[in-house]
């Protein structure tokens, strides 16, 4: 028995002490394949591929990428909603020895093009869409990218068939160049596959995803995430469920991805977690309800990872009760805050466990999770896993540890933490005490280890799962002509949790714009999820006594607003 607390709340026969295996993330794949070859791996919008059919179009990607001179050093970037393509390319891009750099089909042009120059992505993988598509094409001279290797949905779904999502139209389609800067993703595949799999010397030091994340300062930059940081994450996931009566009974689960893979939260809790225990992942491109209740129902997912978002439109379904939900085993909640009414409306109209945990990009997201026990700890983001150690710190004294049940920032070291942040060794210095990272956040640990979350990261706004960062919006804001001073706040919202909302002040002859303008001058400057769901103008923003905007006084205001309407609704 370890001298942590949180180990006496583990379900029986899970250890603290885990020793992690040195190697490669692709080899999660390669072992599944041994083992599980005629199981099926994906299920995309009902076109279904077997491991064995994986591994091949993984081989032939790695083959492939590898003839376009991807090799140790070379990040690729995969600009991808959930489809097929994503898995194939994410382990073929190891394969051939190179990096994997996620970007969001939600970034706006300039964010985009910051992460292609500070990455040094130099190919990009993405859609015919019109959606995707010309955005990255729009870089190709602009940017240090060398090719796009462009793909389409013909190639992984079955045909003819009709689907609860829309089928995309012609319009909708981008037309592809023919030239040397383009290939695509079946020349991508168009090779026997033939050759052995990079090697990863140290997985310790190998970095195999570049991950964006806004971290404790709210600008983005890259969190280095190596091969042993990913193996981590997903053997801690692994030893919480293999206790003396495991949950999970690998070779037989089959997991819902309505997460994008892109987010560092599905890319190990659905895609690793899943392919190391032989689950067949039912893949959707996005969260639409309806298609959701129906795979739900019809597919028998035994495991659903998602955000509260999701759980509290499933509970509010109106024919909820017409759905055959008895497959899952349980839903695992993360992203953002789990609310406890939501999690209580979900279990009682569901009959299945809502668990919640905790983690972050730097983290790989691996942090705390609920046990599967007897005991239910209400608000609290469940225990450490195994071979993670959580302190709560002083805030301003980071050498002082706080004692149980005291408020603290939050701590963290584990073999999940990430070697640090990309070209940014100052940034990466200041973020950890010895080994400890330290998160931002604030919290406590109650006598058995669960730890319960006070507040997030000081600025950054949690919405619908998505980090949203107020500097950028307000830096975006800023170049209306009409805006002298702003500052963005996160304002409490029943559904996403949190939403933006702007202050501003108006220069001397600004005039006032309503919320539907704002948002149409931001729209090429921010993603959807960016975009403020209120606005406001004050003569005066407040300040500090140095003369900095200050946001304090504004969450008060905001917060005792949200309490008076709450209270008058009841």
């Amino acid at each position: 028995m370890s001298d942590f607390p949180w180990e006496k709340s583990y379900p029986k026969g899970v250890k603290w002490e885990i020793e992690i295996e040195e190697k490669p993330v692709y080899a999660l794949l390669d072992e599944a394949v041994a083992k599980w070859p005629n199981n099926y791996a994906i299920d995309f919008m009902d076109k279904r591929i077997t491991y064995a059919e994986l591994d091949d179009m993984v081989d032939r990607a790695a083959k492939g990428f590898r003839e376009l001179g991807v090799k140790e050093g070379v990040h690729v970037g995969l600009y991808l909603p959930n489809t097929p393509h994503y898995i194939v390319c994410f382990f073929g891009i190891l394969k051939a020895g190179g990096t994997v750099v996620n970007y969001s089909p939600l970034d706006a042009e300039r964010e985009l093009r910051h992460k292609i120059g500070d990455s040094h992505t130099d190919f990009m993988v993405t859609l015919d869409l019109e959606v995707l598509y010309p955005k990255i094409a729009g870089m190709l001279n602009e940017t240090r990218l060398k090719k796009i290797i462009v793909g389409c949905l013909k190639e992984v779904l079955p045909f003819p068939k009709n689907f609860l999502y829309p089928i995309v139209k012609s319009k909708e389609i981008s037309k592809v160049p023919d030239d040397d800067q383009h290939m695509t993703f079946k020349q991508l595949l168009a090779n026997d596959g033939k050759g052995d799999a990079a090697p990863v010397a140290d997985p310790s030091e190998k970095v195999a995803v570049l991950q964006y994340t806004g971290g404790t300062t709210g600008l983005p930059k890259g969190a280095m995430l190596t091969h042993k940081n990913l193996i981590a994450a997903c053997q801690q996931l692994r030893a919480m469920q293999q206790g003396d009566e495991p949950v999970l009974v690998d070779g037989t689960e089959k997991v819902l991805a309505v997460l994008p893979l892109f987010h560092i939260y599905a890319l190990t809790v659905i895609m690793n977690f899943g392919i190391a225990g032989g689950s067949e992942i039912i893949l959707h491109p996005k969260f639409e309800l309806d298609a959701v209740m129906k795979d739900l129902s019809k597919k028998k997912p035994t495991v659903f990872p998602g955000v509260p978002t999701m759980y509290m439109a499933i509970a509010n379904h109106p024919d909820i009760a017409k759905f055959d939900l008895s497959s899952l085993k349980f839903c695992a909640s993360g992203g953002a805050p789990l609310p406890v009414d939501v999690q209580d409306q979900f279990q009682r109209v569901t009959g299945c466990r809502l668990l919640e945990g905790w983690g972050m990009t730097e983290t790989s997201p691996s942090g705390t999770s609920t046990p599967m026990t007897d005991k239910r700890v209400a608000g609290a983001a469940g225990v450490p896993l195994p071979g993670i150690e959580i302190r709560i710190l002083d805030v301003d004294d980071k050498s002082k540890v706080m004692a149980t049940g005291e408020i603290g920032e939050i701590a963290i070291k584990g073999p999940n933490i990430m070697k640090g942040y990309w070209n940014k060794p100052d940034v990466t210095a200041e973020s950890f005490v010895g080994d400890f990272f330290l998160t931002g956040d604030t919290g406590y640990l109650d006598e058995d280890g669960y730890m319960h979350i006070v507040d997030r990261t000081k600025d950054m706004i949690t919405s619908g799962g998505f980090n949203v960062y107020p500097r950028i919006i307000e830096e975006a804001i800023f170049e209306h002509p009409s805006v002298a001073e702003v500052t963005v706040i996160g304002i409490p919202d029943d559904y996403r949790g949190e939403a933006a909302k702007a202050f501003i002040k108006l220069s001397p002859n600004g005039k006032e714009f309503t919320l539907e303008e704002l948002r149409e001058f931001l729209s090429d400057k921010l993603g959807k999820h960016e975009l403020p769901a209120a606005v406001e103008f004050r003569p005066e923003l407040p300040k500090t006594l140095v003369g900095k905007l200050s946001k304090k006084e504004l969450v008060e205001e905001e917060r005792q607003k949200y309490e008076a309407r709450k209270k008058a609704d009841a």
